[in-house]
C-alpha cells in the first residue's frame, strides 16, 4: 500500500508539473473548408507542431509562440487555399493528357481564380463561378457567345448596390473573351437575382439609384442645417428631417418664333427685283425727206409768253405708255429656341427642426431649462432658411418648434476594477503567468512534504525493521539479562512500557518462559 501510494503522489506531482507546463494556444486559422483543413492538419504533423481544435471545429489552434512561424511556412505551401482550384492547377499537367482534359483543367483554373478576385469585395464572403465556353467552330453561322454565372455569399446584414453588381458583371466579363455582359448572370444565396437591370422599378416607379439620390439630398441637407444650428445651441439639441419632392422626368422643346420689325430703320433688305416696259407706236413719224432723216438739232429753251405753249419740234414722235414695276424683301425676325430639361430637378423641400430648450443657471446654482426667445428663434428660422436654400416661389416650407426633450434615464456604469481595464492588461497577464507557476510548485512542494515524504519515511522503516518473531527474542533476550548488567527498577519500567506498547509481545515472552520451564 505504501508503494503505491507513493507512485500515486508521484503521478499527480507529475501532472501537475505538465499542466503548468502546458503552452497557451492561440488562433492559426478559421472559417476555412474541410479540404483546406486537412491539408493544414498534415503539413503540421510534418511539422512537429502541436495543434489542437477549438471548440466546434471552426479552428486550429497551435502553440502562441509557433503561431507566426506555422502561418508562413503554410503560406509557401499555397495554404489555405479558400476552397477555389486556381492557375496552380496547370502547374501538375500531367504526361499524355488529352486536348479535352487540359480545355477543362484551364476552364477549372479560370473560374477558380475569378471566384477569388470576387471575393476580394468587401460584401463578399463566398463566391462561386460557372462558366459555359462553347467550342470554336470555323462557321460563323455556329459560332456562340460563352457565358457566365456568378453565386455570392454576402456577409450577413451586407447587400450590394447597382454599382457593385455592375463591377462584377464587367469583371466577369472583362476576363473571358467575347462574353458580352448581358451573357453574365449573378446571384445571391438567397436566390435573387441580381443582375436584372431591366428590373420594375421600385417604390414610387423610382429605380434604387433615384431613391439613393433622394436620400443623399435629404441627408445633405440635414447636415447642413445641423451643422450651422449646433454651435447656437449645443451638441445633441437639435434635430432635423427634410423631405425633398424630385422630379425626375426629362424633357425636350423645340420652339420657332416669328417676331415683326420693330422700326424702319432696323429692316433689313433681303431680295429686290425691279422691271419697266414701254408701250408706243412703231411707225415713223415727221416729213418724208432728207430733212427727217437728219439728227435733231440742239434743244433750245424758247421763250414763250406767259400763257403761251411751246410748239412741237418738226420732227417729233408722239407720246408711249411707260410701265415700272419693283419688288422688295426684307427679313423678319426668326428664333429658333431648343431647350432640354434634365432629370433630378428638385419640385419642393420640406423641413422641420426642432430645437431643445436652453439650460440656465439660476440663483441658486442649478440647471434650469428655459425656452428660447422669439428674437432667438426667428434667428434660428433665418439660419435654417438659409442652410437649406428656401425658394418661396418654388413651394418650400420649413416648421421650427422650441420644445423640451425627453431625457432618457442614464445607466450608471460602475467603474470597473483596475485588473479590467485595459492599461494593466500586460501586467495582469504577467501576475497570472508568474500566480500559475508559483501555484504549481506550491502544489509540489505540498506533495512532497505532506503525502510522498511522510510515504517514503514510512516505506523505509518498514523495510528496516526485523521480523516480529526476531523482534521478540531481542526483547526476550533483554529480559532476560543479568540482574547485574542493569536495575531491577529500570527492567520493571521497561517491562510495564513494553507491556502497555505491544502486550502481544510480553504475552509470547511469558509463554516462552512457561514452555521452557525457567
Amino acid at each position: 500500500m505504501l508503494v503505491l501510494g507513493v507512485a500515486a503522489a508521484v503521478a499527480v506531482m507529475g501532472a501537475v508539473w505538465m499542466w503548468g507546463q502546458q503552452p497557451d494556444y492561440r488562433v492559426l486559422f478559421s472559417n476555412f473548408s474541410d479540404r483546406d483543413g486537412g491539408a493544414i492538419v498534415a503539413e503540421l504533423e510534418k511539422m512537429n507542431i502541436p495543434y489542437k481544435y477549438a471548440e466546434g471545429g471552426g479552428a486550429v489552434l497551435v502553440p502562441a509562440d509557433r503561431v507566426h512561424d506555422a502561418r508562413l511556412k503554410l503560406a509557401s505551401q499555397g495554404l489555405p487555399k479558400g476552397g477555389n482550384v486556381g492557375f496552380e492547377l496547370m502547374e501538375n499537367q500531367k504526361l499524355g493528357a488529352s486536348q479535352f482534359v487540359e480545355r477543362v483543367n484551364f476552364q477549372r483554373a479560370m473560374e477558380g481564380e475569378l471566384a477569388r478576385s470576387i471575393e476580394s469585395v468587401s460584401a463578399v464572403q463566398a463566391a462561386r463561378v460557372h462558366l459555359a465556353m462553347p467550342k470554336d467552330s470555323v462557321f460563323v453561322s455556329e459560332q456562340k457567345a460563352p457565358t457566365a454565372s456568378v453565386l455570392l455569399n454576402l456577409h450577413p446584414g451586407r447587400v450590394l448596390d447597382l454599382q457593385q453588381i455592375s463591377a462584377i458583371v464587367h469583371l466577369v466579363a472583362s476576363s473571358v473573351p467575347e462574353l458580352p455582359t448581358k451573357n453574365v448572370t449573378v446571384v445571391d444565396q438567397n436566390g435573387n437575382l441580381l443582375s436584372d437591370t431591366g428590373k420594375a422599378a421600385s417604390v414610387n416607379g423610382m429605380d434604387p439609384s433615384q431613391i439613393k439620390y433622394v436620400q443623399e439630398l435629404q441627408n445633405n441637407v440635414v447636415r447642413r442645417i445641423e451643422s450651422i444650428i449646433t454651435p447656437i445651441v449645443g451638441p445633441n439639441n437639435v434635430r432635423a428631417e427634410a423631405t425633398a419632392d424630385v422630379d425626375f422626368s426629362r424633357s425636350e422643346q423645340a420652339v420657332e418664333s416669328y417676331k415683326p420689325n420693330q422700326t424702319p430703320d432696323a429692316m433689313v433688305v433681303r431680295s429686290q427685283q425691279t422691271s419697266e416696259s414701254l408701250n408706243g407706236s412703231a411707225n415713223p413719224g415727221g416729213v418724208p425727206g432728207a430733212l427727217t432723216n437728219q439728227p435733231p438739232a440742239p434743244a433750245t429753251a424758247p421763250i414763250n409768253a406767259p400763257g403761251q405753249k411751246s410748239p412741237a419740234p418738226a420732227n417729233a414722235v408722239p407720246a408711249t405708255n411707260t410701265r415700272k414695276d419693283a419688288t422688295v424683301n426684307y427679313e423678319v425676325d426668326k428664333t429658333i429656341q431648343y431647350v432640354q430639361q434634365g432629370s433630378g430637378g428638385l419640385k419642393r423641400l420640406s423641413v422641420a427642426v426642432v430645437v431643445n430648450y436652453k439650460q440656465t443657471t439660476s440663483k441658486d446654482g442649478k440647471a434650469v431649462m428655459k425656452p428660447l426667445t422669439e428674437a432667438e428663434k426667428t434667428q434660428i428660422t433665418n439660419l435654417v432658411k438659409e442652410a437649406m436654400g428656401f425658394n418661396a416661389e418654388r413651394g418650400d416650407s420649413i416648421n421650427v418648434v422650441n420644445t423640451p426633450f425627453a431625457r432618457a434615464e442614464q445607466e450608471v456604469i460602475p467603474e470597473l476594477p483596475f485588473w479590467k481595464q485595459p492599461e494593466y492588461a500586460e501586467y495582469i497577464q504577467i501576475a497570472k503567468t508568474a500566480g500559475k507557476y508559483l501555484l504549481m510548485a506550491l502544489a509540489l512542494l505540498i506533495l512532497y512534504l505532506r503525502v510522498l515524504k511522510p510515504m517514503i519515511k514510512k516505506l523505509s522503516e518498514a523495510m528496516a525493521q526485523p521480523p516480529a518473531s526476531q523482534n521478540a527474542q531481542l526483547q526476550h533476550a533483554e529480559l532476560m539479562a543479568l540482574p547485574g548488567q542493569r536495575n531491577y527498577q529500570e527492567n520493571l519500567s521497561r517491562a510495564q512500557k513494553m507491556a502497555n506498547e505491544d502486550p502481544r509481545v510480553v504475552a509470547n515472552i511469558v509463554k516462552t518462559w512457561v514452555g521452557s520451564n525457567e
